[in-house]
């Protein structure tokens, strides 16, 4: 059955809603943008997850920083996409896969730190006091004892950032960065606009989106198992 038989024409004559043939046509392409979408998102993720843990060991120990650090990477989150990287073009190039990260990586900031930072504080004083009294030093008690144990709330801000950022990772196609955001301004702005390109850069986005989200969710309850048996009580 063909694709315009299922999904009907417009009655001013523009395409069909979606075409089938289209995507077929379009194959390696789809795969390759995906591909795009994903490596941004990664490398955003990955350089926000250890710029907040750097920023948060800072702050546990100086609570004047915390205060600042927060500020700064609240003002940092509020700036729109396209401004940031207007910003940072004159300096990387506008193709640059640095303009691309940079930003995406400082909206990651904001809830990556305050994550950590309310996770390490929820760790009870008991196990602090018990893990001193051991002997640990407070250099081995934050990274052996609390922010394992923090681990949960933790993983709880970097769902939240990851399905942030693979939303902002559509705009970066106005960048010529890919990802699969190419699909929906080439559907906007073809002379005759394509909706099924723009559907597939849509449903692909959310469907990475939740995908992302449930393998985090999936590794968090692997890597903190005793959260889940607290739950369950």
């Amino acid at each position: 059955m063909r694709a315009s038989s299922v999904f009907p024409v417009p009655a001013q004559g523009g395409r069909p809603l979606f075409e089938w043939r289209w995507v077929d046509r379009n194959l390696d392409e789809i795969f390759e943008r995906l591909g795009e979408h994903i490596t941004l998102t990664a490398a955003a993720l990955a350089i926000g997850l250890v710029v907040s843990i750097g920023v948060s060991v800072v702050s546990l120990r100086r609570r004047w920083f915390y205060v600042i650090a927060l500020s700064t990477a609240g003002s940092l989150y509020v700036i729109p996409s396209l401004g940031a990287f207007a910003v940072l073009v004159p300096f990387t190039g506008l193709t640059s896969f640095t303009t691309a990260v940079i930003p995406l990586a400082t909206y990651t900031l904001l809830i990556l730190i305050r994550n950590i930072v309310t996770g390490v504080e929820q760790v009870p004083k008991e196990v602090r006091e018990a893990a001193l009294g051991m002997g640990f030093t407070r250099s081995r008690l934050l990274w052996q004892v609390e922010l394992p144990l923090a681990l949960p709330v933790v993983i709880a801000g970097l769902r939240v950032a990851a399905v942030t950022t693979i939303g902002l990772v559509t705009v970066t196609s106005m960048l010529g960065k890919g990802g699969l955001g190419y699909f929906i301004r080439n559907g906007i702005q073809t002379t005759t606009p394509n909706p099924t390109s723009i559907i597939v850069g849509v449903v692909l986005s959310v469907v990475l989106a939740v995908v992302v989200d449930l393998l985090l969710w999936l590794g968090g309850r692997a890597l903190a198992p005793w959260s889940r048996k607290a739950a369950s009580r």
